[in-house]
């Protein structure tokens, strides 16, 4: 395929003559890394010599995907989410048994999303506070904290630092992989309360009306920020059905990562494709509202190359050479 005219103040198109062997690292198979993983091999083989082959790999997309790209098995890897990253670089939290200092950011791809507390309203708990009062017996929806999902973690980390003891209460964990499966749970009265993400999904708005959102007590989110570098984020008014705002932990976006020594001119490509050809993923969302869908759209190259970890050079050149507002 020839290089399309560049419109004029647009970063040069990238044509790589040699044919590339690449290894990419997605999710489960049927979600929206594996979708972005797509969009990027297919607009990359395009400019890349004729016998360029792009593998997919399936993954769960949190740390397995880092340490699999800082171990060098793939040559690039999405991870969500994004700021859960950083810790690999100096060892902190699940990665405290090995850094990664050479993972850099290749991209973006923005996905507003949340990690949120619900207690179903039979209970008549509204506040932390009152949970920790009232200790009730809990069947608490939310993923395996097996060290490598980054919900089940989190889930862990915000219930221990507010106080709460799911299981030491006489309640239990029901623990899967996934979040359509936690949100089963809820939808058919296996479970009285829930940690979990991917808020834009539409079961959300079918369960939320039986449920009271916990805002995160501001210590937690401090200390949670202080020692992983996970941010806090609000919950706009109304999101979920008759709750006004609140703040929990940020859930967001898709980081596009690879090492510091991957190639510049991939490094460049592979940016270069995440900026301008974001028509083609954009068109896959665009019958969803942009606040309801998995991936945040319009999407804005610049905002694409402002991640929690140190960019590729080659990633870098690309960001550098957009043109000012």
């Amino acid at each position: 395929m020839s290089p399309s005219p560049v419109p004029p103040g647009r970063p040069a198109e990238p044509k790589i003559d040699r044919s590339l062997t690449l290894h990419l690292r997605g999710d489960w198979g049927s979600a929206n890394l594996h979708r972005v993983c797509g969009w990027i091999a297919q607009e990359l083989a395009d400019r890349c010599g004729s016998r360029t082959r792009i593998a997919t790999w399936n993954s769960r997309g949190f740390s397995d995907a880092v340490r699999a790209v800082g171990h060098g098995e793939v040559h690039v890897a999405l991870t969500t989410p994004a700021a859960f990253t950083a810790a690999a670089l100096d060892g902190r939290g699940v990665y405290r048994d090995e850094s990664f200092p050479d993972l850099r950011a290749l991209g973006v791809v923005p996905q507003r999303d949340r990690l949120v507390v619900a207690l179903h309203k039979d209970l008549g708990i509204t506040t932390f506070a009152e949970l920790r009062q009232h200790k009730p017996m809990l069947r608490l929806a939310t993923s395996v904290n097996d060290g490598v999902n980054y919900v089940g973690l989190a889930a862990h980390e915000v219930l221990t630092r507010a106080g709460v003891d799911v299981v030491g209460w006489g309640g239990e964990l029901l623990e899967d992989e996934r979040p359509f499966e936690s949100l089963d749970h809820v939808k058919e009265g296996r479970a009285n309360a829930i940690v979990h993400e991917a808020i834009m999904l539409p079961v959300w708005q079918e369960i939320g009306r039986d449920l009271n959102f916990l805002e995160v007590e501001d210590d937690v989110l401090t200390g949670l920020n202080d020692d992983f570098g996970w941010p806090a984020a609000v919950v706009d008014d109304h999101y979920f059905p008759g709750r006004a705002a609140f703040r929990t932990l940020d859930f967001s976006d898709f980081l596009v990562c690879a090492r510091a020594d991957l190639a510049d001119d991939v490094a460049y490509a592979i940016a270069w494709v995440l900026g301008e050809t974001r028509h083609i993923i954009e068109g896959q969302y665009r019958h969803l509202a942009p606040e309801r869908s998995p991936i945040t759209y319009p999407l804005d190259p610049a905002t694409m190359g402002k991640a929690p970890i140190p960019l590729h050079p080659g990633a870098a050149r690309y960001y550098d050479a957009l043109p000012t507002a």
